[in-house]
């Protein structure tokens, strides 16, 4: 996932971005007056990703990554709900003694990987669970742009959300 002059990354999450933890029923301001989109299988939860997601991400100027623990099931149960290919997966690393210590200084335990994944790489890292720490760790340690953008885990992504992130990676 490295190279100067590709794409910057998209590392995006599943639970909270993509799948809203709001009430399912009684409206949304993304859906006005009405339910979370409908269809969920076997999975409860994938009822309330919205199709038209996938678009909208897939017209990003940008490489979408999934970055969360759903890993390789993103591909198989995520993708074909929002109309996307498959994508690439990062595949976690096992836990260590580092990630206790990052967990008391209030970091993430994605992201040392991501900015390790990403190598220099201009990224995006969408997550409901990003803090100022995660900020600052990676304007100290990663050498390209980085867009660290937390999602409210209620409502989910957002136009506006997309709006942001599509000007930053035109910026880019």
């Amino acid at each position: 996932m490295t190279g100067s002059g590709r794409l910057p990354l998209l590392f995006l999450d599943v639970d909270g971005p993509l799948i809203p933890f709001g009430p399912r029923e009684g409206g949304h301001p993304e859906y006005p007056g009405g339910p979370w989109p409908p269809g969920g299988g076997d999975h409860p939860l994938l009822a309330r990703i919205d199709p038209a997601l996938g678009p909208a991400l897939a017209a990003l100027p940008c490489e979408p990554v999934w970055a969360t623990t759903w890993e390789d099931d993103a591909n198989a149960l995520v993708s074909p709900r929002l109309g996307l290919p498959e994508l690439p997966v990062v595949h976690w690393p096992a836990p260590s003694e580092t990630d206790e210590a990052d967990a008391r200084a209030g970091l993430h335990w994605k992201t040392r990987a991501l900015v390790a994944l990403a190598a220099g790489r201009s990224f995006v890292w969408v997550d409901d669970e990003i803090t100022g720490a995660d900020r600052r760790w990676v304007a100290a340690r990663h050498g390209g742009r980085a867009l660290l953008h937390r999602v409210g885990p209620a409502v989910g992504l957002t136009a506006g959300d997309l709006r942001l992130i599509g000007d930053w990676l035109r910026a880019v």
